[in-house]
């Protein structure tokens, strides 16, 4: 991940996306929802996503141009509007160590900058970029919510099957890193085989990127997450990496019970499930590297080939780390 961020192309790209979500997100006429909106705008994050769009489009043979940098920050600000939501219904506190948006201006007031961010991506899409490019993010907004409407239904529920929690992560998670590929091979003018190819490496990606987040709320210390460990567990929301795990550590009969969370942590930190988890992920990566089209940038090529792995790798070592201490 850090070679796709420290690229020249994406580090410049980077820049112009970055200033193109902040003039996005300071584009109400209420001084109020700029305020809120730059606020998670500028909360930090490594822009994951928009740089995996930025990377897609050199892959496909065109360089970022305004459509890229605008399409990608669309796909920026979709997943900021979405995380501001995503603290509403954890009813969360703190994100990147700084006060979330409900817990500093109200439940009323983060939900409505939520939706700004969600709306003014759209307008921007279909007025900036292009009608398909818009139809992409629409539907992964729908996506997104329909995600996390099937993780609510599950919380606290001991029989949650791991399809189940695949499914929930998909809508949530990786149907927005498949949108950061696709709306970059559309502006790209790629195939409809390549498109479908990006697309695939995008969800991919995206699925390993929220199992490996789902376990470091299990195995990492708070001060690392930015927010409680555990909080996940806590909610209710019984991730992958635990139910992977429910046998090996003997804890299905703890869940749910508030005063055990910590006995649960203990002993899920103990079993395999930290092994099992990321030997799940690296069947993922070779699915997303497989997923990949032809690239002839040699430097893309090589970035999207070794960002899976790389990726997995980091986090691995973060886990086991914590898992052992």
């Amino acid at each position: 991940m850090d070679q796709l961020l420290s690229s020249p192309a994406i580090v410049q790209g980077l820049r112009k996306v970055e200033a193109r979500v902040r003039r996005l997100g300071g584009s109400s006429t209420l001084p109020g929802i700029n305020a809120g909106a730059e606020r998670i705008v500028a909360a930090g994050g490594k822009r994951l996503r928009p740089a995996l769009t930025l990377a897609t489009s050199i892959a496909l043979g065109k360089a970022p141009d305004r459509r890229v940098i605008t399409a990608a920050a669309c796909v920026e600000l979709v997943h900021a509007g979405s995380l501001v939501h995503d603290d509403l219904m954890d009813r969360a506190t703190q994100r990147r160590g700084m006060p979330t948006l409900n817990a500093e201006l109200g439940d009323g007031k983060a939900l409505v900058i939520g939706d700004f961010m969600l709306a003014r991506a759209g307008l921007a899409a279909i007025t900036a970029v292009s009608r398909p490019v818009a139809e992409v993010l629409a539907a992964t907004v729908v996506e997104l919510a329909e995600g996390q409407f099937l993780e609510t239904t599950d919380l606290f529920n001991v029989d949650r099957t791991q399809e189940s929690a695949l499914r929930s992560i998909t809508g949530k998670t990786a149907a927005l890193f498949r949108a950061g590929c696709l709306v970059a091979a559309v502006c790209a003018q790629a195939s409809p085989e390549d498109r479908a190819r990006m697309a695939a490496y995008g969800e991919k990606f995206g699925l390993i990127f929220q199992i490996l987040d789902d376990l470091l709320d299990l195995t990492a210390t708070s001060e690392q997450l930015g927010k409680p460990a555990g909080n996940d567990l806590r909610q209710g929301v019984y991730s992958l990496p635990l139910l992977m795990a429910c046998a090996d550590a003997d804890v299905r009969d703890l869940l749910g019970k508030p005063e055990m969370t910590e006995e649960v942590l203990r002993r899920l930190r103990a079993s395999r499930m930290a092994d099992n988890t990321i030997a799940y992920c690296r069947g993922l990566a070779a699915d997303a590297v497989a997923a990949l089209p032809v690239i002839h940038d040699p430097e893309m090529a090589s970035l999207l080939y070794g960002l899976p792995t790389a990726y997995i790798d980091r986090v691995a070592g973060i886990a086991h780390l914590t898992a052992i201490s």
